[in-house]
């Protein structure tokens, strides 16, 4: 991002002047980017786009592997339990994804099973969900059509993979931040 724009301007004239020189912000709610830290706005309607596209762009893509009728939620989960073929139980997909309502993951575990894609086995108490051979085969669908339709793109628009790297560091250590204000948010 550009340098900080949150510093108090000269009013008067000359602070209509620089207002006017400033390049617009992109935001979705402008009473948010009043005060200090105006910058998290445009960061807070950057994720609002980027989780809306990546949820379009990873249903499309599975439904052009062949499974159509798949939500963001059943997307992610698949992928999950596929994560290094190892079994997963239901409170660890939620933790690892950052699900709160583990009905939700519960819900698309139930959807995966019923169309084949995971299987599930019961461990003392525990259920623990695998991907099927068939489950397997649509993840790895998923990853040519990425390699074809999206990594080209990123060579060509994004190809600095320390930026990556660093902006997926900056993304996880903001969930963090996030989900502390939630709980600070929850107690008043």
């Amino acid at each position: 991002m550009a340098g900080s724009r949150s510093a108090p301007r000269a009013e008067g004239r000359g602070a209509k002047a620089a207002r006017a020189a400033d390049p617009p912000r992109i935001l979705s709610s402008s009473h948010l980017a009043d005060g200090p830290l105006a910058e998290l706005s445009e960061l807070e309607f950057g994720l609002i786009v980027a989780y809306h596209a990546f949820s379009r762009w990873a249903v499309r893509c599975t439904a052009a592997a062949g499974v159509p009728e798949l939500t963001i939620t059943d997307v992610l989960v698949l992928h999950h339990v596929r994560h290094r073929d190892r079994p997963k139980r239901v409170a660890d997909i939620c933790f690892t994804l950052n699900y709160e309502d583990t009905h939700v993951v519960t819900y698309a575990l139930k959807k995966l099973v019923s169309l084949g894609l995971l299987s599930s086995a019961r461990q003392g108490k525990e259920v623990h969900y695998a991907a099927t051979p068939a489950g397997r085969a649509l993840v790895d669908r998923y990853r040519d059509l990425r390699a074809l339709c999206l990594l080209p793109a990123v060579a060509g628009d994004v190809t600095d993979a320390s930026a990556l790297a660093a902006t997926a560091q900056l993304l996880r250590a903001m969930s963090g931040l996030y989900d502390q204000a939630a709980r600070a948010a929850a107690s008043l």
